[in-house]
């Protein structure tokens, strides 16, 4: 034997570390500072002597023997001030013992000890001391994979085995020691291990501890099932009480049947509790999955659900997900089964009647309805061509079979034809559809364009399901939820699919611009991606039904109010279509065709009891609503109505009360005049601002297009004050516009002298003959302002103001100018011209580069009533806007471009 000096570290009660084995336990933080020093003043890893505390009741009285154990890690706490206590991890080694007592006490912790280390074994154990240890540690191990019920944990007591068989007799003292740490065996029983050095004990002591351990576990098994199968019985006897009872009931109902028919009819209803309508239900089921297309991958997964339903008794959970999975799975209308095309694409009238019926819904809107038509045209001209391939195909096999009557009976090919084996059925050609387009309408709200998309689901005879997009954040709703999430779903493409019943309806993907930002949710609107691209959605996965889905004879509709919020691979997924404002003459025409019967009908009127006179129903387009759509007209045309439905019910009232008293009463009239809006509706809202335009200096009108996509009329304002000769920008301006008016001010004072504002092409106009400063102001200071249009608005205002000419009110200007004199194009000239048009505005003065626009967007009614003025240069937009001799220019109006 030999000794040495180790430091003490005691186990505590019940814990027993013994050689080969490893254990992690909590200490203090005490005891974990001092290991913490003891680590740091070795150069390796400490071996410590782990010696268990002897008795649960004095934590001071230690055993005689230990284990030498290696301290592998200990882990600090996660703060200074922490509770939490250290972790330690220990790997036994070999066996020691205490040469003298000892007593652990605060102030000399891991004090080093006198242990003694036990003689090496050089005997090897006899054969029948290790046969009866390993038969009675195999049938403890066997018993405790058989009693666990976790897999792991059976694996864990297999792979034991195989290594306790496969053990050699000089090793087998050890492979008791890790046995024996293993199993839970009792404290004494491990301690006593701890205190044999010699292998045959050793064996005999761990055969021992083995065999009354599996022997515990085998009672203890067969109390428990002994428990279980008398609570077994009690819930069958349960079932059966149940049982009874509800064949009582039936005897019941079938007694007392007649007693339920009241008038002779039958009083049960459809909620009530019936097994035939279960198996109806899965009967239905199973037909509908019958009925997929052989082969394909739909069809392979409800097959498989199926066969997992089957298998899962009906009161799981894990059922009714199998359940809805498939019921959810047979509704989607799969493209694979053979989808006859509506009959209106084959009648000869197909185009007309589409052209009927989005004229008939929708007043204006050429461009839309020329694509549409255009889709419409390809998709007839496909079934066309379909329908000739089919009739070719039928005259040619046909023609083949009388070919092949004619030919003589030969007995040796029949005798050869029935060795072939049968040939494989030829593959159905799949069949070549046209692909839906995706169509964003972008307009401002009011402009028609949810209606739209129902006026075009009609001409194609297909169903409409319509998406509200506005504020979706989570990527689950247009993907759908896996089915590992509680509560999951399939997402809203796939719910719109089924309630359409058919795979190629009208999807309306509404306000596709308000959707939710990238969020940990995920992204919807790159979500949208796969769906929405004509290349890619063939193959649409929805996470929750994980089967490819095919949209591509889907028509999606997008809507929109802006363009700015949508992303970039978006937009290029998709053909957009501007709907601009209407004008006055389309508003009238849809007040009165759409809207006033609208209204009508939803206050129980009728046409011959509300009569709008022309007068009055532009005075309620022009003065109380001002609106690029027509949901404020509609308002406003409903308040009228329910003011003529309040005379209306009053009169009817009086008629009756004196005809009972053979009296008299008052008159209605139906017609509404211009002179009694004021009473109906109140006082004119933009009465003001087309009256009260006045011709003064500085002040030009510039053409704005404003936050919901509707254009109008903004001032912009100009007064001289006392100063320093600075320029003074009011009206909440951002950093764009501020720039256009630095840049108008610079080229004012460049052509001062031109102009015949300054006597010398030195002076600055603001600072001679006197200090003066420009204060420029666009009205509406609580809207923020922004953008390049209004530089030839604020050059003409600067001259104006300058020069002391004045513009004419009935003139409005939109551009952006450059240093040089140029007229650079805008964008929004439809809106803008329609907004000046709604404000009377007669002369428009435009960039040159934007003629185009005018000639393309802008409707032959409104360029009939207005003047239109295009510009290349800043002289020819003060020509246009002042007159041609209005400004005195010295040497005639010149532009200056320099050489490089």
């Amino acid at each position: 034997m030999t000794s040495s000096k180790l430091p003490v570290f005691a186990l505590p009660h019940p814990t027993v570390l013994l050689p080969g084995s490893r254990i992690t336990l909590p200490v203090t933080n005490e005891v974990g500072e001092a290991l913490v020093t003891l680590i740091e003043e070795s150069d390796t890893l400490p071996v410590v002597a782990a010696v268990p505390v002897a008795s649960d009741t004095n934590q001071t009285a230690l055993a005689e023997c230990g284990t030498a154990a290696r301290i592998l890690r200990l882990v600090r706490p996660p703060g200074r001030n922490s509770r939490q206590s250290y972790l330690l991890t220990l790997q036994g080694l070999t066996r020691v013992r205490l040469l003298t007592p000892y007593v652990p006490t605060p102030d000399d912790a891991f004090v080093p000890w006198d242990i003694q280390y036990p003689p090496t074994a050089k005997e090897v154990p006899s054969r029948k001391i290790v046969d009866a240890f390993k038969q009675s540690a195999l049938r403890l191990l066997d018993r405790l994979a058989r009693d666990s019920g976790q897999q792991i944990r059976r694996d864990g007591y297999n792979k034991i085995s195989g290594m306790l068989e496969d053990v050699t007799d000089a090793r087998a003292a050890w492979m008791a020691d890790i046995l024996v740490g293993t199993v839970n065996a009792p404290f004494a029983d491990k301690l006593a291990i701890l205190a044999i050095t010699d292998a045959e004990p050793r064996l005999a002591l761990a055969a021992e501890i083995f065999t009354k351990l599996a022997s515990i576990s085998e009672v203890s098994t067969k109390i428990a099932t002994q428990v279980e199968e008398s609570v077994y019985k009690q819930q069958k006897e349960h079932f059966l009480r149940q049982q009874l009872a509800a064949i009582h009931k039936e005897l019941q109902t079938l007694s007392g049947s007649s007693g339920n028919l009241v008038d002779g009819q039958n009083t049960s209803s459809e909620l009530d509790d019936d097994e035939q309508h279960e198996a109806d239900d899965l009967a239905d089921l199973k037909r509908r999955i019958e009925a997929m297309a052989p082969g394909s991958e739909e069809r392979k997964m409800g097959v498989r659900e199926w066969r997992r339903l089957k298998r899962i008794p009906q009161g799981s959970v894990e059922n009714g997900v199998i359940r809805s999975y498939l019921e959810w799975l047979t509704a989607v209308p799969w493209p694979n089964s053979t989808l006859e095309p509506a009959r209106t694409v084959r009648d000869r009238s197909f185009l007309t009647s589409a052209r009927e019926q989005l004229d008939s819904d929708h007043f204006g809107l050429e461009k839309i309805k020329k694509r549409l038509i255009e889709y419409l045209a390809v998709v007839r001209l496909k079934e066309m061509n379909a329908e000739r391939e089919r009739l070719a195909a039928a005259a040619a096999q046909e023609a083949s079979e009388q070919k092949g009557e004619v030919v003589e009976h030969d007995p040796a090919a029949d005798g050869d034809k029935a060795k072939a084996p049968p040939a494989p059925p030829a593959p159905r050609s799949p069949k070549k559809n046209v692909k839906g387009p995706i169509l964003l309408f972008v307009g401002p709200p009011g402009t028609g364009k949810t209606s739209l998309g129902q006026s075009i689901a009609k001409a194609l005879d297909r169903p409409f399901q319509r998406i509200a997009l506005g504020g979706v954040r989570d990527e689950g709703e247009i993907r759908g939820h896996r089915r590992t999430y509680v509560a999951s779903g399939p997402g809203l493409i796939v719910q719109a699919m089924r309630k359409a019943g058919r795979c190629d309806p009208v999807l309306l993907l509404d306000e596709i611009d308000k959707i939710g930002a990238s969020n940990f949710h995920g992204d919807p609107s790159a979500a949208l991606l796969e769906v929405l691209d004509p290349e890619q959605n063939h193959t649409f996965n929805d996470h929750y039904i994980n089967v490819p889905i095919d949209l591509s004879q889907v028509l999606f509709i997008c809507t929109a109010n802006s363009l700015e919020t949508i992303s970039g691979p978006l937009l290029d997924r998709c053909e957009i279509v501007q709907l601009s404002g209407y004008t006055y003459d389309e508003k009238m025409h849809i007040a009165r065709r759409f809207l006033l019967p609208k209204q009508l009908n939803a206050n129980g009127m009728d046409a011959d009891h509300v009569q709008l006179t022309e007068p009055a129903l532009m005075t309620v387009a022009t003065q109380y609503t001002r609106e690029a759509g027509v949901r404020s007209l509609e308002r406003a045309i409903g308040a009228v109505v329910r003011y003529k439905a309040v005379e209306w019910a009053e009169h009817v009232d009086e008629q009756e009360i004196d005809s009972a008293d053979k009296g008299k009463g008052r008159d209605y009239s139906p017609v509404v005049e211009e002179n009694q809006l004021e009473a109906i509706l109140g006082i004119a809202r933009w009465d003001g601002e087309e009256r009260e335009r006045e011709e003064r200096r500085g002040v030009v009108y510039g053409l704005v297009v404003m936050g919901q996509g509707e254009g109008g009329i903004l001032p912009v304002e100009t007064i001289i004050v006392p100063g320093a000769g600075r320029l003074k920008l009011t009206g909440s301006l951002g950093e764009v516009i501020k720039e256009s008016g630095e840049i108008a001010l610079s080229w004012v004072k460049t052509h001062a002298y031109d102009l015949c504002i300054t006597n010398s092409r030195a002076h600055d106009p603001l600072k001679v003959p006197e200090l003066i400063d420009i204060h420029l102001h666009l009205p509406a200071g609580a809207q923020k302002k922004d953008g390049p249009s209004a530089g030839v608005a604020m050059v003409c205002a600067f001259v104006s103001l300058l020069t002391g000419a004045r513009v004419p009110t009935n003139i409005a200007m939109t551009g952006e100018i450059t240093l040089r004199g140029r007229v650079t194009p805008v964008g929004g000239i439809k809106e803008k011209v329609l907004g000046a048009h709604r404000a009377q505005i007669t002369k428009v003065i435009l960039p040159w580069a934007n003629r185009k626009d005018v000639e393309h967007d802008v409707a032959v009614e409104i360029r009939s009533t207005m003047e239109f003025v295009f510009v290349r240069t800043v002289n020819e937009a003060l020509v246009a806007a002042f007159g041609k001799n209005t400004l005195g220019w010295r040497n005639g109006p010149l532009l200056l471009e320099s050489r490089l």
